[in-house]
């Protein structure tokens, strides 16, 4: 990870993981509580995550006024399952979206769709079923699609 931003979040984040991995295993309520926090802001990262890189990759391509425009459009990502993503991305590169694509099918596009629908599920006060395992999966998952769209913008 190069963005400054997308780095002081991540560690940041880093340390509510470690924290969470010393609680004790039996207590699975607790660690239930804690995995629907963490899947709140695992969302969270990758949606900031996503703007902060393209956003910083505007500002290093183009003038001041299409900088502004392309921060504007970005203020309207939220919940980014992994086709708004890759809307986003072939706003600016079709080959961008094309290769996301195919890197992303799977797995990686599984876990980003699913820290959004549990997000929102948690956020609407229904059952998620999310564990602390899976959401320390999920969140491995996104850094890797999150360092895919860094690469594209900095090759």
């Amino acid at each position: 990870m190069k963005n400054n931003e997308v780095i002081r979040a991540k560690q940041k984040l880093d340390k509510v993981f470690a924290k969470i991995d010393q609680l004790p295993k039996e207590d699975i309520e607790l660690q239930a509580h804690w995995a629907k926090y963490l899947c709140i802001l695992v969302s969270g990262f990758l949606e900031n995550s996503v703007r902060a890189i393209y956003s910083e990759y505007a500002k290093k391509v183009s003038n001041t006024k299409v900088t502004n425009f392309v921060e504007s459009k970005l203020k309207d990502l939220q919940n980014p399952k992994m086709e708004k993503i890759l809307q986003l991305t072939g706003s600016f590169s079709r080959e961008w979206q094309s290769n996301l694509e195919k890197a992303t099918e799977g797995e990686l596009k599984d876990a980003i769709n699913s820290i959004v629908a549990n997000r929102n599920n948690i956020a609407h006060g229904e059952d998620s079923g999310i564990t602390y395992t899976r959401i320390k999966e999920y969140y491995e998952k996104a850094i890797k699609v999150i360092n895919m769209i860094e690469n594209q913008c900095n090759p």
